[in-house]
């Protein structure tokens, strides 16, 4: 037996050779002395935002992009020093654990049921993790391929080695030799995975409760596993870990996953700018490649919308998306990006019809979890079509016209619809109660109420999204109807007050009534996560109609800029104990939650867009920061990082739906999309710098340009859009009518 100092030796050299991989494979290289450029995920911290503001932090995913399989440790953000173990998969966003990997170094009789690890020295990357669980002296590492893994645990002190797998659920593992094989249980799925052991245990002892006790020779100090997952059998997961690992080097796995993730960020390009701000931006990058994953197996997929395997037919089945989150910027980042995988997840949407009768919300591996409001599945395929995606349109209008029309508007509630959605149908809003009537209708949550603005806000919109693919169809009837109920949004707006203002079902608006904290929490009752305040401006297709409302552009500025100077009212801890979403707060305004990603952007609309590139970067630089508390709320798997990489180019999609991007201010000196067509789309900001935030002119591809917005054309068919930055407004450029950003106009125009 190795001496404690033979031990720490040993780990002293494997971290020495794991440093020269990294090192030898661009990690902070050097050619003839001279220190090498980073690349793009050496600036990765997914560190950033692991201690949350109010609600839920990001997490540190060990991944590929987009894959099947990742890895987050069993801790609890950084509030606390202990971990649960290490989980083999993390199948949906946020949603769990399946599978803990669990080692120990010790006496046997002493194993706690459930081992609580204080851990020290933990290193995280996209491509490697590593920590040391130091109570047990087990020094553990990490690495990931996109459907298997492999793990290594090096014990450091003397005593039993015994390696641990607990199921989470309901699960079963078998053990033969070296290799175990089970599944465990997820939403009421199965999750199945295939274990290979470098070394024979000396004995294997199965437990109840699906645990397995794996015991080695006190001799042997490293012990390696790797590991296939699959949602279809265990064999299938055989196949996987054969075809992505083949022996047990763990630093070839992690070099593999580290150019993988050199690949996807290095889609774009950044000069200038900080070191953090760097950081902050290749990790946004990072984290808008978390979801939806892959789970295609050799041309096979299992589906939770109908628990049935199917073939692919060689197009691979894409899920664990919130639609809710992921349509104002992810989609529209990925499909800049990557457009191929794009056209995939659509045909997966559509798959997901097939298998369930609905368009999902928040499609997951175990099918759809149906949450907040709206269906905003319409919003990507809109959108899509706008930037010329290939999908099945008639397809695709014949299930989302099925979903939105027999589908239940309540929140959080799949089923058909009931009487609240036909009065909605007849009536143009969805029915609000006051604050002493209780709930009568059936589905309707306690907790998240009816939401009753912005179900009818979101419903609007969705419409809008429905009447494009029925225009493209040349369908005359549907797409008066869907543009005729585009506009419902309008049933609901005060004029007296200016906001949107919840109405009971006789037509009267609901009295007295407090825009800030009437609804209580996340103010549900009548808006959703948000106040009045957010929806003011929750009109992404028509922001010509909703200034008309206002009469005119001088009332709409001077609400816009009310909205970041309203006070809280409150004091803070009571504010946020009503509107715990309600993060980022600038105002009334909140930074932390989707709804208000394009709400900066708005005064391009109305010709002062110096105000918009004055507020966005402050946005980003007071709170998108490179430390543990660096996301303002919610980050939702992507949702709102890709609103960072948008407005550090200096440009954003504020109307998912339509094929053009409104200018703000860019971070950095140079962003260049490498597309997947071989072209470049290029912005540079000349004599950019902290102060000088304000644009003073414009040129697209040595065209003057000025207006503030460009076309998804323009990016690409490739090209150059160069902002000449000052530290004064330019009150001049792009104010004209002409100059502000389309959308669908003020009147309703119907098809002849």
């Amino acid at each position: 037996m190795n001496t404690q100092s033979d031990n720490q030796a040993l780990y002293f050299m494997k971290y020495l050779i794991l440093s020269l991989s990294i090192i030898s494979s661009g990690f902070l290289s050097s050619c003839n002395g001279e220190i090498q450029k980073k690349e793009p995920v050496d600036y990765v911290n997914n560190r950033i935002g692991n201690i949350s503001h109010l609600l839920v932090p990001t997490f540190p995913t060990c991944q590929l992009p987009n894959s099947m399989l990742r890895m987050i440790p069993e801790h609890n953000e950084f509030v606390t020093d202990r971990m649960n173990g290490l989980p083999l998969n993390v199948p949906s966003h946020r949603q769990g654990s399946v599978l803990l990997l669990m080692p120990y170094c010790g006496n046997e009789k002493d194993i706690p049921s459930n081992i609580s690890y204080r851990y020290d020295q933990e290193k995280t990357y996209p491509y490697y993790y590593s920590v040391l669980l130091d109570d047990y002296g087990i020094f553990t590492e990490f690495a990931p391929a996109k459907q298997s893994a492999i793990y290594s645990c090096t014990f450091e002190e003397p005593g039993e080695r015994i390696i641990q797998l607990k199921t989470t659920g309901k699960g079963e593992i078998s053990a033969n030799g070296n290799v175990l094989s089970g599944y465990d249980v997820y939403h009421n799925i199965k999750h199945y995975f295939y274990m290979e052991f470098n070394e024979t245990p000396i004995s294997v002892a199965n437990k109840e409760n699906g645990r397995a006790y794996l015991k080695f020779d006190d001799k042997i100090n490293n012990v390696k596993l790797r590991y296939g997952i699959s949602f279809i059998d265990a064999d299938q997961a055989k196949k996987n870990l054969e075809k992505e690992i083949k022996d047990y080097d763990l630093q070839s796995v992690s070099k593999n996953a580290r150019n993988e993730w050199n690949k996807a960020l290095g889609k774009i390009d950044i000069e200038g700018g900080t070191e953090d701000e760097k950081t902050v931006f290749y990790t946004a990058l990072y984290r808008s490649h978390e979801r939806m994953i892959n789970i295609s197996e050799d041309g096979r997929y299992f589906s939770g919308f109908d628990n049935q395997v199917h073939q692919d037919d060689g197009v691979p089945f894409w899920t664990d998306d919130w639609i809710w989150d992921t349509y104002h910027a992810l989609h529209p980042l990925q499909t800049i990006l990557n457009p191929a995988q794009e056209e995939e997840k659509l045909v997966s949407y559509l798959r997901m019809y097939d298998h369930s009768g609905w368009m999902p919300t928040f499609p997951c591996v175990f099918g759809d979890a149906h949450c907040m409001n709206g269906n905003h599945s319409t919003a990507i395929f809109a959108d899509a079509l706008a930037k010329d995606l290939k999908f099945d349109i008639r397809k695709a209008y014949e299930a989302l016209n099925n979903t939105v029309l027999n589908e239940t508007m309540i929140p959080w509630c799949r089923a058909p619809k009931t009487e609240l959605d036909d009065f909605y149908h007849q009536n143009g809003w969805f029915p609000a109660l006051h604050p002493d009537e209780k709930e009568t209708v059936e589905g309707v949550s306690e907790f998240e109420q009816r939401e009753a603005v912005a179900v009818t806000q979101a419903a609007s919109y969705d419409d809008w999204c429905i009447s494009r693919l029925a225009k493209e169809l040349g369908d005359k009837d549907g797409y008066n109807f869907h543009i005729k109920r585009a506009y419902n949004y309008r049933n609901l707006f005060n004029k007296e007050t200016g906001f949107f203002h919840p109405k009971d079902k006789d037509g009267n608006f609901i009295e007295p009534f407090d825009y800030i904290f009437s609804g209580g929490i996340g103010a549900r009752a009548y808006y959703d996560e948000n106040n009045a305040w957010t929806y003011i401006w929750n009109v992404h297709h028509n922001m010509a109609d909703l200034i008309d409302l206002f009469d005119g552009k001088e009332k709409f500025i001077n609400k816009l800029d009310q909205l970041f100077n309203e006070g809280m009212h409150r004091s803070k801890w009571t504010y946020y104990a009503v509107h715990p979403d309600a993060t980022g707060n600038v105002g009334q305004f909140v930074m932390g939650n989707e709804p208000s990603f394009h709400i900066p952007y708005l005064y391009n609309y109305v010709s002062q867009p110096w105000k918009t590139q004055k507020r966005i970067r402050m946005l980003m630089e007071s709170w998108f920061r490179n430390d543990l508390m660096g996301i303002c709320g919610d980050e939702d798997g992507g949702g709102m990082s890709a609103f960072y990489v948008f407005s550090a180019m200096g440009f954003y999609p504020a109307t998912t739906g339509l094929p053009y991007y409104v200018i703000g201010s860019p971070l950095f000196d140079k962003s260049t999309i490498n597309l997947d067509n071989g072209k470049k789309f290029t912005v540079i900001a000349r004599n950019n710098s902290h102060d000088n935030k304000y644009i003073q002119s414009a040129t697209l591809n040595g065209e003057k340009l000025d207006r503030t917005y460009f076309s998804h054309k323009d990016i690409m068919e490739g090209g150059t859009l160069i902002l000449e930055m000052g530290n004064r407004p330019n009150k001049k450029w792009a104010v004209s009518q002409d100059a502000v950003p389309p959308s669908e106009g003020i009147e309703i125009k119907l098809m002849n």
